[in-house]
């Protein structure tokens, strides 16, 4: 994991999004053993009691388990119930805003298609 913190956001916030969008990117797959909070916390410096922090949120969100000795795995069904709610917050969070932009600029979804899909080439 590369990671660049933001002062803006508590670092156990930070952490818990970098691991959901590690699910979310199958970089880890159900089942799969997140890193361990002691070498999390030795990699990029910080308290392991923040890393713990935020491996605990995912706990109490049921998107990783605890496995007394043997540490912390993704749990099934991980994947498709972040799918779900990260949608379901995009939509009512962010879409609103991207969406009223989109409408100040006279944009609409074609022409964003177009451009995406541009960009795609020009990194080829």
């Amino acid at each position: 994991m590369t990671i660049t913190w933001n002062d803006n956001v508590p670092i156990y916030r930070q952490l818990r999004a970098r691991v959901v969008a590690m699910i979310l990117d199958g970089v880890l797959d159900e089942g799969d053993a997140l890193p361990s909070v002691r070498q999390v916390a030795a990699d990029y410096q910080i308290n392991p009691l923040t890393v713990s922090k935020a491996y605990q949120e995912l706990v109490d969100e049921r998107l990783v388990e605890k496995r007394r000795g043997l540490g912390m795995f993704v749990t099934k069904g991980a994947r498709k119930a972040l799918l779900a709610s990260e949608r379901e917050r995009f939509l009512h969070e962010e879409w609103p805003t991207i969406h009223a932009r989109m409408q100040r600029l006279g944009l609409n979804l074609e022409q964003l298609i177009k451009a995406a899909d541009n960009d795609k080439e020009n990194a080829s």
